[in-house]
């Protein structure tokens, strides 16, 4: 992996990298926790049509980052907002953070995470739940950084039923603390 890794705001320009990550993370993440046939028929295509005008949906407190190399391929992507299923107490709400596999183990996730409650702290949102499956074995990832598990609620989702579960920080102040670092543009 190069070791000129940046994270900036997503652009336009960045869907179809977005979509070579989401549909690759998605494919070695999820099998056997959501349908091997919804995981084969991912369409990069598609998702770049979708992220390119997710992108530029951003404002005050939401919006999309990106992580890029030296080449600016995108190697790992993150999206936040306002709170979409209401959790009592909490305001706002950590979307999506995806890295490809060889951009793991590399603190992105955290600085994703710490970016993303600075912006929605920027945007007058103090408190925020990331959904995530119970049965994917990453979610520990939200536990380190200071989430408590608040939240539980049954899915449907390609035609299995799952549980996500929601983890929330009462307080992103210390997580966006973690964003501090010369990577940051």
């Amino acid at each position: 992996m190069d070791e000129a890794l940046v994270i900036r705001d997503a652009r336009p320009s960045d869907a179809v990298g977005i979509a070579k990550v989401h549909v690759a993370t998605w494919q070695s993440t999820y099998p056997g926790l959501v349908p091997d046939a919804y995981l084969a028929n991912l369409s990069e295509a598609a998702a770049a049509m979708r992220w390119h005008n997710a992108v530029q949906a951003h404002g005050p407190g939401q919006g999309a980052l990106v992580v890029v190399d030296g080449a600016d391929s995108v190697v790992g992507f993150a999206t936040y907002g306002g709170r979409r299923i209401p959790v009592e107490g909490y305001e706002g709400e950590f979307y999506a953070l995806y890295l490809l596999d060889e951009a793991q183990g590399q603190g992105l996730g955290r600085r994703l995470m710490a970016t993303m409650a600075e912006r929605l702290q920027e945007g007058g949102k103090r408190t925020a739940v990331v959904w995530c499956l119970r049965e994917n074995p990453a979610r520990w990832f939200y536990e380190r950084l200071g989430g408590v598990r608040v939240a539980e609620r049954p899915i449907r989702f390609a035609g299995a039923e799952l549980v996500e579960i929601a983890y929330g920080w009462r307080d992103l102040a210390p997580l966006a603390r973690l964003s501090a670092g010369p990577e940051m543009r």
